[in-house]
């Protein structure tokens, strides 16, 4: 490539971006404008665009682009200087100039001489003075009368998964911007959330330490009462001097081993920080603004409004949510199909919603928020709702409920038939998707991204979608649960719910066991067949089950042991792998250990075979009463009634004996009149607070060894020190509190609540 042809290709990109840039400005201005054609700001702002534009292709040597972007900037120009009232027909046909200079201005565009001529001689009758002027009352909007160009090529699919082109100018609110392949940023996200799942490995190590560093402490105390045993004794000078060096030594290493201690929970408190922060930083590189998602969105249902002889307008809120790249681009085809079908079957003719009461143009409001990791989307109309008793009669004409049942049915369970598949109240297929026709794909494309989609609605008044997806798809909130003594999670967007089945609760039917689940018989699966794991011996009284279910598919998957609820870094499977069955990727726990993410679809389709080949094994009830070990014994003890009861309940139903203490003295007199295998201590407290509680049980010899927990509002340097010091094995602070944190940690210092 010569000099010039690379600077006339670096040219023609440029051109590309800009003509970007200024369509946006255009499209947004001309639909303002549509509503009141005399915006003094939108007519300079779609001026000025038009005139940058032309003067760009000019610069290029785009004819077809400084033609098209002309005979625009003249019929703009008429209109602010009051020679043109912009009537419907002016912008239909400016908005198709928009999308003229965008095709233009796409590389391996197929506009001829042909269109743009067409465009030219179009806004030429559009521009003839007998329109009328500025301040003359405006004529009834006529049906279109712009002719329509020829239709846009499909686009190809792209070579890579690039940012979108305007993502890649060199400047961007006052900050550089660089072009960074998304392979790149996968990579970064993938390292820094390896980062951080290995930080959380050092928690165990630290603990130890501080284990080591109890028992040093304990034998510094056994040596001083062997001493004064011996001291009864006549030793000689060299067992003197022996148990002098001992003692010594002991003391050496302690010191040693608490300065070691201090600077490894310095370490790792810094290095949980900064791989936080780092996660963070890399995630952000990956987010964009919910309104990448919207562009066309706005114009597209102005469009089939007109196109329908219906007035709406699309109203939006949340434009700057921050959500994942990979999450908006597969929320774009849902989105536009509610909203289709919002413009299409949800708001009415003007005429009806006159005679309703209503204003003549319909409303459609698309609002995006954060809301506990998860961007909400709640895509409202205020057209006509859903006719229930229509669905209703629907549901038995095609024999999907019987008439008894049916009569039955609340709203909501109504409502869900419409997600069913090819389900629609319309007697007619339209050329555009009516209420309930695909819902089922949208339902399949949310859940895909592990999110839910819910619909609401109120007769005459209109309905509501709501929609929840994770911000991100590089982390997944799942069920963590045990299967032939390893670790597996199910994504939560998949799981119905969790239950305990008595043996009673099992029966037989068809051959089968089935249990009875909201008002239906669900099949009972073993995790342990469908993923190929040793059946592993079941001692307790119920069956722990997981309730998985995609679209109308829904099956029981007996499981041994409930883990927990997790916050998982996706980790992709190799490559050379290939598909795994069930499953579609690993994850790392908080103590480094693998766990395989549930591909639930997959599983799904592996019950299906197992039923199929009548290879379905039956799940063994227990067959003996197992001599339960006594439970396990927790003090808490906290001045504040709201954080002892929520600790309490934690701790009781994971299955633990709790006892409570108002301040440290009453812990302290509970410490020495009975039995507990945990102390889980607030600092700040009256009476006695926590720190002399501490030192008061680590001096006696009873309790010295008991491991001890302190959770405390505080999480400073110095307080963490301060409580670690004391003789804490476990320091957790509130600011940062959350079920699993405290759980977990009493796993990790007395295991679980039996045996």
């Amino acid at each position: 490539m010569t000099p010039d042809q690379m600077r006339d290709a670096s040219l023609l990109e440029l051109f590309s971006l800009e003509a970007d840039a200024q369509t946006q400005v255009l499209s947004a201005g001309l639909l303002a404008l549509e509503r009141n054609p005399t915006l003094a700001d939108q007519l300079e702002a779609c001026m000025r665009a038009a005139h940058s534009l032309k003067g760009a292709a000019r610069i290029v040597g785009v004819d077809a682009g400084v033609s098209v972007s002309h005979v625009m900037e003249d019929c703009l120009v008429s209109a602010q200087e009051g020679r043109l009232y912009l009537q419907p027909e002016h912008i239909d046909a400016l908005l198709q100039g928009t999308d003229l200079l965008m095709r233009i201005a796409t590389p391996g565009n197929d506009v001829g001489p042909a269109h743009v001529e067409a465009y030219v001689a179009l806004m030429a009758r559009l521009l003839d003075p007998s329109q009328p002027i500025a301040g003359a009352a405006p004529k009834p909007a006529p049906a279109p009368s712009v002719e329509p160009l020829p239709p846009e090529p499909e686009p190809a699919a792209p070579v890579t998964s690039e940012p979108p082109r305007q993502n890649k100018r060199m400047t961007e609110g006052g900050e550089r911007v660089l072009r960074v392949t998304a392979e790149r940023l996968n990579s970064l996200l993938d390292l820094s959330s390896k980062s951080l799942v290995e930080t959380q490995r050092l928690k165990p190590h630290l603990a130890s330490m501080q284990r080591l560093k109890r028992v040093q402490s304990h034998s510094l105390r056994a040596l001083d009462t062997l001493d004064g045993h011996l001291k009864t004794l006549d030793l000689n000078l060299e067992a003197q001097e022996a148990l002098a060096d001992t003692r010594r030594l002991l003391s050496e290493a302690q010191a040693l081993l608490a300065e070691k201690n201090a600077e490894l929970d310095e370490f790792c408190w810094q290095a949980g920080q900064r791989a936080q922060v780092l996660y963070d930083t890399a995630l952000a590189c990956r987010m964009r603004p919910f309104a990448d998602v919207l562009a066309g969105q706005v114009r597209m249902v102005r469009d089939l409004g007109r196109s329908l002889g219906k007035q709406v307008r699309l109203e939006i809120e949340g434009e700057k949510t921050q959500v994942d790249r990979d999450v908006l681009e597969k929320l774009e085809a849902p989105l536009t199909h509610l909203l289709r079908n919002a413009v299409d079957h949800g708001i009415e003719m003007p005429e009806q919603r006159l005679l309703a009461g209503k204003p003549a143009e319909g409303v459609i409001r698309l609002r995006a928020s954060h809301q506990a990791g998860l961007l909400v989307l709640q895509l409202s109309d205020d057209g006509n709702g859903v006719d229930l008793e229509r669905l209703r009669g629907t549901i038995v004409d095609r024999q999907l409920s019987p008439l008894e049942t049916a009569l039955r049915l609340s709203e909501e369970e109504l409502l869900t038939f419409l997600f069913l598949p090819g389900f629609s109240l319309r007697d007619k297929v339209t050329e555009v998707s009516g209420r309930g026709v695909g819902l089922d794909a949208v339902q399949h494309m949310v859940r895909q991204l592990r999110g839910a989609v819910v619909l609401e609605q109120t007769a005459g008044q209109g309905s509501r979608f709501h929609l929840e997806v994770p911000l991100t798809l590089s982390v997944v909130r799942s069920l963590v649960v045990e299967v032939g003594e390893e670790a597996y999670a199910f994504p939560l967007a998949h799981i119905e719910r969790m239950c305990d089945l008595a043996p009673d609760d099992i029966v037989q039917l068809e051959g089968r066991q089935h249990f009875w689940h909201e008002g239906r018989h669900v099949g009972l699966v073993a995790a342990s067949q469908l993923l190929q794991r040793p059946a592993g011996q079941n001692n307790e009284d119920t069956l722990k089950v997981v309730v998985i279910r995609e679209r109308d598919a829904i099956y029981g998957i007996a499981v041994e042991r409930f883990v927990g609820e997790r916050t998982l870094v996706v980790l992709p499977l190799d490559d050379r792998l290939g598909k795994v069955q069930d499953i579609s990727a690993g994850a790392l726990l908080d103590d480094g250990s693998v766990v395989l993410i549930v591909d639930v679809e997959d599983m799904l389709r592996s019950v299906d075979k197992l039923l199929n080949t009548g290879r379905l094994e039956r799940i063994a009830r227990r067959s003996q009463q197992a001599t339960e070990a006594p439970r396990k014994r927790v003090l808490v003890v906290d001045d504040s009634l709201t954080v002892r009861e929520l600790q309490r309940k934690l701790l009781l139903n994971r299955g633990y004996e709790v006892a409570v203490a108002v301040d440290g003295m009453d812990g302290w007199n509970a410490l020495r009149s009975e039995d507990f295998d945990l102390l889980i201590t607030d600092i700040d407290m009256p009476r006695m607070d926590g720190i002399e509680l501490v030192t008061l049980l680590r001096r006696d010899n009873r309790l010295q060894s008991l491991p001890v927990m302190v959770v405390s509002y505080k999480d400073r340097e110095e307080d963490r020190r301060r409580g670690l010091d004391a003789g804490a094995d476990y320091y957790l602070a509130k600011a940062s509190f959350h079920d699993d944190a405290l759980l977990d940690a009493v796993v990790e210092l007395i295991g679980g609540a039996r045996g």
